[in-house]
């Protein structure tokens, strides 16, 4: 599971005219699901995203999470994070997790956020073409993977 998280002024997702998640200041996160991720792939990164410590302290330093911010997150599904652009000009998206895997594992991720660490998350639309805004803040953006953690857990 990888995920690119960008701390924001606000975003939102838009599909046909329709604005179907939207935050203020938080984190927007773009999520990318592979087919040997699994349940414990969506826990690590549920409690990494919550955990990342990426919001100014009163000194002005990144040493403050979203809950102590009061930040939320605005999650989409972003399937060509998992392209494999070794060979050629055209990715090969053969990692990523068709529907059926994906779809309820970017749920899962947005339910541990809301459920285990009690974060306001929207959503886009899994499978829509959907134009995603932000204001990013900082620019603050962080790359998380799943896989690369699984030998330390």
């Amino acid at each position: 599971m990888k995920a690119v998280v960008q701390r924001v002024r606000s975003a939102s997702v838009t599909i046909e005219d329709e604005v179907v998640g939207e935050i203020g200041p938080g984190l927007l996160v773009l999520l990318g699901v592979a087919t040997p991720d699994t349940d414990e792939d969506a826990t690590w990164m549920a409690r990494k995203i919550a955990g990342l410590r990426i919001f100014p302290d009163d000194a002005g330093r990144m040493n403050v999470d979203l809950a102590a911010a009061s930040a939320a997150v605005l999650l989409v599904s972003q399937f060509t994070l998992q392209a494999d652009c070794r060979r050629g000009n055209r990715p090969s998206f053969i990692a990523a997790a068709p529907p059926e895997i994906a779809a309820p594992a970017v749920e899962r991720v947005g339910g541990l956020l809301r459920e285990q660490h009690g974060l306001r998350v929207e959503t886009g639309r899994f499978g829509a073409h959907m134009e995603v805004r932000l204001l990013n803040d900082g620019p603050i953006t962080i790359v998380l993977d799943s896989t690369l953690d699984r030998n330390d857990r």
